[in-house]
């Protein structure tokens, strides 16, 4: 049993000193619930979050491919000429998320992404049809990701107003993107229900 034994604390060593725990969210969101069978990818993925005090939010992911993220920052910069240092750009790419106006963005990519503090970010303006920024965001992406397909979710806390989630979805209309997915808690299928039984019987859809 001795060698048994051994095996089963090698291996019970391995998956502590392996496992990632998934890091807190930068801004604390309570999202409806809802059901449904599909995972949101967040691979390639912009996602736009608005919190519970109407502050809209945004960060980029692309694992696989920085240089994205780089050229859309880049892109960012000369649009709206805000003449980013290369090393504001490479610390964009570190920024656990966005929610600044863009005279702010400078400022903000100055800090270390530790101090990139959430709570003191008074969020991206939407509200103002003439200077909704989210618009300048999106197209920068687009541009970014042309040829690839880039994901949108919106992420929204309960407490949130329509008029904010209504300026995101403006804000893609004016990018022609219509298709994004919107970011909920799971909770049971009902019983009865297709995906309920599908779900019982341990099966995928």
């Amino acid at each position: 049993m001795t060698p048994f034994v051994d095996i089963a604390f090698l291996i019970l060593s391995f998956f502590i000193m392996a496992t990632k725990f998934k890091p807190p969210e930068p801004v604390e969101i309570q999202t409806p619930n809802s059901v449904s069978a599909d995972i949101l990818k967040e691979e390639n993925a912009m996602l736009i979050t608005i919190d519970g005090k109407n502050r809209v939010f945004l960060n980029i992911s692309s694992p696989k491919d920085g240089a994205l993220i780089d050229q859309m920052i880049q892109g960012i910069s000369t649009s709206r000429n805000l003449n980013l240092t290369p090393a504001q750009i490479a610390n964009f790419r570190r920024s656990p998320i966005i929610g600044v106006p863009f005279n702010q963005l400078g400022g903000l990519l100055n800090l270390d992404p530790a101090d990139q503090n959430p709570e003191r970010q008074p969020g991206i303006p939407v509200l103002d049809s003439l200077n909704n920024e989210m618009v300048w965001w999106i197209s920068e992406a687009k541009k970014a990701f042309a040829g690839k397909k880039l994901n949108y979710l919106i992420k929204g806390d309960n407490g949130s107003k329509y008029p904010t989630f209504e300026a995101v979805i403006n804000a893609l209309k004016r990018n022609e993107e219509f298709k994004f997915n919107l970011v909920t808690s799971q909770e049971g299928a009902p019983e009865g229900t297709e995906l309920y039984i599908e779900r019982r019987r341990g099966g995928k859809k």
